[in-house]
């Protein structure tokens, strides 16, 4: 994890292979911090469900510059800091699962998903897998208890690595690396979740016994750093009132592309653990934070033809074959038009020019035609089959509903 070894690859091996013997001979004196549950262990029956101990809360989100002014002014005003800049650290907003990280004595002893907040699935053994994440903290004055929240995601360069696996294998690649990274933590066989070479990220405190908690969020991280837990490269420490929190929301955005790791936007907290304490909590996100969103990426291409798929209720909906386009870190060869109502609406025609996005950063979709650059004026509008295209029976659209079905 230091990227600094202390042997060589063949001895590490070789230790690693006699460590492996003797556990299998003695699978009693297997320690919670072995370097072998980075492997995985044998298949679980299922998820247990465990109750975090702090709530794990969600954030609030803001789409425009007016927006973020707004929630900075309302800092300002229930800290009653007048005209004041408001100190923020602003953090990359990770596209991945949100999890809760258990030390006990400085070693890891559970993994938790975020779940409803309050409660969520224990996914240790999986988590183990991930090579980010430290079996055991460093340092001597280790607390008792230390719960620190964290980001599961997996890298472009790792999404595009697996999906070349799986096609070469004949199977079916993922849609982005956030679906690749949710399924990898919730795989039943730990194995399976090592194969998706996971990472993570800390970024807040839970539970914490037996140290007193930093004064501030950037102290927090780097204390998670002098403890061995990863926090996110993409972090900008501080930023002192509302023009310089914009400056750092843009610069994220410049950056985005050249991350290794897909990014939804910006999060600013407050940075003084006693202002968010002041501030407080809404029902399920806090007052001292929020998500300050990018727009979704959009690129422009050609529709070469209009398929209808069949949903598992027999809905008819319409997909545009585009000419493949890189998307938000995906290549895009189809998008859906969700309806033909949509079709109408948006007046969209095989040979199109279209601006195509990712809505939420996850399904790509047809936002627009570009009518100014129809190169057939005549270009015939799609057309419903009568027939179901996977089974040829009649398709039915009933009146007042949107959708056409088999």
């Amino acid at each position: 994890m230091l990227d600094d070894p202390s042997i060589d690859d063949a001895r590490y091996d070789g230790l690693f292979g006699e460590l492996l013997a003797l556990e299998a001979r003695y699978p009693e004196m297997v320690a919670s911090d072995s370097p072998t549950l980075r492997v995985g262990g044998a298949p679980l029956a299922g998820f247990e469900t465990v109750r975090h101990a702090v709530p794990m809360l969600s954030l609030s989100n803001a789409f425009s510059d007016e927006e973020f002014a707004d929630f900075d002014r309302q800092v300002r005003e229930r800290l009653e800091l007048g005209e004041g800049g408001v100190e923020y650290v602003a953090e990359a907003k990770l596209d991945g699962l949100a999890v809760s990280l258990r030390y006990e004595r400085g070693v890891f002893v559970r993994g938790a998903t975020r779940g409803d907040g309050d409660s969520g699935e224990d996914v240790t053994a999986n988590l183990r897998t991930v090579d980010a994440l430290p079996l055991r903290l460093r340092g001597d004055a280790v607390p008792r208890v230390i719960e620190a929240r964290a980001e599961v995601y997996m890298t472009r360069s790792g999404f595009l690595a697996i999906n070349e696996r799986l096609e070469a294998a004949g199977e079916r690649g993922f849609v982005n690396p956030r679906n690749a990274a949710a399924g990898g933590l919730r795989q039943l066989d730990p194995a399976k979740s090592a194969e998706r070479q996971l990472t993570l990220a800390c970024y807040g405190l839970g539970e914490l016994d037996g140290a007193d908690p930093p004064a501030t969020q950037s102290a927090t991280l780097a204390w998670f750093r002098e403890l061995g837990l990863p926090t996110s490269v993409a972090t900008t420490l501080p930023c002192t009132g509302l023009d310089a929190c914009l400056a750092a929301y843009r610069d994220l955005e410049k950056r985005r592309a050249t991350l290794d790791f897909d990014i939804d936007g910006v999060v600013f907290k407050v940075d003084a653990v006693r202002q968010q304490r002041e501030l407080g909590t809404r029902s399920r996100a806090p007052r001292w934070a929020i998500a300050r969103k990018f727009p979704a990426e959009e690129r422009i291409t050609t529709v070469l033809g209009v398929d209808f798929q069949v949903g598992r209720t027999g809905s008819l909906t319409p997909v545009a074959r585009l000419d493949p386009v890189f998307v938000g870190g995906v290549t895009v060869a189809s998008a859906t038009l969700h309806n033909m109502d949509e079709i109408g609406r948006k007046d969209v025609r095989v040979g199109d020019r279209v601006v195509v996005r990712r809505a939420g950063d996850v399904i790509p979709e047809v936002a627009r035609v570009l009518l100014d650059q129809r190169a057939d004026p005549d270009a015939p509008v799609p057309v419903l089959p009568a027939h179901c295209p996977e089974c040829g029976s009649q398709v039915i659209v009933a009146d007042g509903v949107v959708r056409a079905r088999c």
